[in-house]
């Protein structure tokens, strides 16, 4: 089963089963005092990425990534909580 880890600010910080797993994770992972625009903004900070892999085993034996996403602000907003 395809596994997904979730990459924010150069570190790896969670994982997910899917991809739209791994997008509602950011929202959690975001914090809530930034926007997504304010997130992309920030030269200093590499943004969000997710690196999938074939499997938790080949996460575990280091093997490469088969891709490595870079979700774009519009993906990452949809899944943003509704704002009241």
């Amino acid at each position: 089963m395809t596994f997904y880890e979730l990459i924010w600010q150069g570190e790896g910080v969670g994982d997910a089963g899917d991809l739209e797993e791994a997008l509602l994770n950011f929202q959690e992972i975001k914090p809530k005092e930034l926007s997504w625009e304010q997130v992309f903004a920030d030269a200093d900070q590499a943004p969000p990425c997710i690196r999938r892999y074939t499997s938790f085993d080949a996460f575990l034996d280091n093997e490469d990534e088969l891709e490595t996403i870079h979700p774009t602000q519009d993906m990452l907003e949809r899944f943003a909580p509704d704002q009241a």
